[in-house]
């Protein structure tokens, strides 16, 4: 799954131009993606937009659903990161939710760091209107979940194969940030601030949802 330092300043003149070339090749496939579809745009191209060739291309990424995730997975590491460090003391939902939202705080900065923020989000539309990439992106999603599960259950001294409480909670949080995504993604404002606040408002009513009275009184 992500690799939680996948943006790390490079210290050497040489990794320094391999982290450029790297983040060059994101910026140029994901516009040729959001610009003419992920189907129709060939690793060629990419490669040909940065000025490197092909086999290049292929030192940095397997082929073109690596490259089209790259940012996702600067986004995932750092939710993760986040989430390993919150306290122990915290109860596993408010953990998850504190996580995701530190995480949506200062992961801007990142993403530019790449790529500009706006095209990460004409990104995350165009893999969810991609057949190929919303698979991709399922099977993605449930590696991740699985991740988290143990995590947490790591975090309460839990069994994870033995009690169902993590892989539960995660299915929770996750469904939350699917439905969330989708509606940001029908939307008109492509900004973090707005799926930042998309995705507290639908955390918010985790709770709730599941312990509430659902019948009108």
């Amino acid at each position: 799954m992500a690799d939680p330092t996948p943006h790390t300043a490079p210290t050497s003149l040489r990794e320094r131009k391999k982290q450029r070339t790297r983040d060059a090749l994101i910026r140029a496939a994901l516009e040729l993606f959001t610009e003419q579809g992920y189907e129709a745009t060939t690793i060629d191209e990419i490669a040909e937009a940065v000025d490197v060739s092909q086999r290049t291309y292929f030192r940095y990424f397997a082929n073109k659903e690596e490259v089209a995730f790259a940012v996702q997975e600067m986004v995932e590491a750092r939710f993760l990161e986040e989430l390993s460090a919150r306290p122990a003391t915290e109860a596993p939902l408010t953990a998850l939710r504190t996580a995701v939202m530190v995480a949506w705080d200062d992961i801007g900065s990142a993403i530019e760091s790449v790529i500009p923020v706006e095209l990460h989000m004409r990104s995350y539309q165009m893999i969810e209107s991609t057949p190929a990439l919303v698979a991709a992106h399922l099977r993605r999603s449930s590696e991740l979940e699985e991740q988290i599960a143990r995590l947490i259950a790591r975090r309460e001294g839990l069994d994870v194969d033995a009690d169902p409480r993590p892989r539960v909670l995660v299915a929770a949080l996750s469904g939350v940030m699917r439905v969330a995504g989708k509606v940001w993604g029908e939307g008109q404002d492509c900004s973090v601030a707005s799926i930042r606040e998309l995705t507290q408002s639908y955390l918010d009513h985790i709770g709730p949802a599941m312990e509430g009275d659902w019948r009108a009184r």
